[in-house]
């Protein structure tokens, strides 16, 4: 089966202590011939800037812009995408990492599903390593609107996932006025004009915590229910009229949308939608990179013997 080309795209903001491991990861078996990586710099205040030319003296065929003022997450995504050229697109943060050879996998499933939308089934959390997966985030086979209301356990939370190009125009693409809800105003649309979102089963990719993340800033700045109110305006006649009625008044306007998993959103047929899965796994009892630390210390210490 020929597999169509993906234009990858990274936003990339004050993030030069990962951005490199994130390229590296998607030309780690997830890069074909044909393919191209667009990464965009925000006008970042760190180094980003020159960690990508160091990058594109690597890879030359990076394609690398700069935003001559900040414009947001949204729309750096938006300016990635009018430079794409293919008709798959798929959006990787700049402190998250592909697993080794899985988009073949990914792009064969979006060709043969005739979906618009398929994103790997887990997101696996991690902090300083892989090695470390304190969460995963298990998705539906498939999410449909009302499912998309039920719960953030869904592709559009995260956002990085492939998608055609069609869709996007479709939509109009990343809400620019949404702030770090961007990912998530994008996949509603995607859903309430009717495309299909699907996870290809048993596979993942690597989400990065992280104090400082673009969602932590925002949430900060921002009530986040009335800035995903504003996202659904458009579409509420899509929405039950008691449930328009509990996210517009007193009862759930500042707090429908941290409430999804115990109150969610029914859509205008009464349909209410079914949860995503966390999973927690063993770990053991100390802190990310720690034991890293102790071991440095202990080869210090302990003189090695031949």
């Amino acid at each position: 089966m020929v597999l169509n080309p993906v234009s990858f795209f990274i936003p990339a903001y004050n993030c030069d202590t990962t951005v490199t491991e994130s390229v590296e990861s998607i030309l780690n078996g997830n890069f074909q011939e044909g393919d191209e990586i667009i990464l965009t710099n925000d006008n970042s205040t760190d180094s980003t800037a020159e960690v990508l030319e160091g990058l594109q003296s690597r890879f030359p065929f990076l394609k690398i812009y700069h935003n001559e003022r900040n414009l947001g997450g949204a729309a750096t995504r938006n300016n990635c995408i009018r430079k794409a050229q293919h008709d798959l697109l798929f959006c990787l943060d700049s402190d998250n990492l592909l697993m080794p050879q899985s988009m073949p996998e990914l792009r064969k499933y979006i060709q043969v599903q005739k979906a618009d939308i398929a994103s790997f089934q887990e997101l696996r959390y991690f902090y300083e390593s892989i090695d470390t997966i304190d969460t995963i985030w298990r998705y539906r086979p498939e999410t449909t609107l009302a499912d998309f209301l039920a719960d953030h356990r869904n592709p559009g939370s995260s956002g990085n996932y492939l998608f055609t190009k069609e869709s996007w125009i479709k939509t109009g693409g990343y809400p620019e006025y949404s702030g770090a809800l961007d990912t998530w105003g994008f996949g509603f649309y995607q859903l309430a004009i009717g495309c299909k979102m699907i996870a290809l089963p048993d596979s993942g990719y690597f989400h990065r915590h992280g104090t400082e993340s673009y969602y932590i800033r925002d949430m900060n700045k921002r009530n986040m229910s009335l800035a995903a109110l504003q996202i659904m305006i458009p579409y509420l006649n899509l929405i039950h009229p008691e449930d328009i009625d509990y996210i517009m008044g007193n009862e759930g306007r500042l707090v429908w949308y941290e409430k999804l998993l115990d109150r969610p959103i029914r859509t205008a047929d009464n349909r209410a939608g079914q949860q995503g899965e966390s999973i927690s796994p063993i770990l053991p009892k100390y802190k990310p990179g720690l034991i890293h630390r102790i071991l440095r210390k202990l080869d210090a210490m302990i003189p090695i013997q031949y």
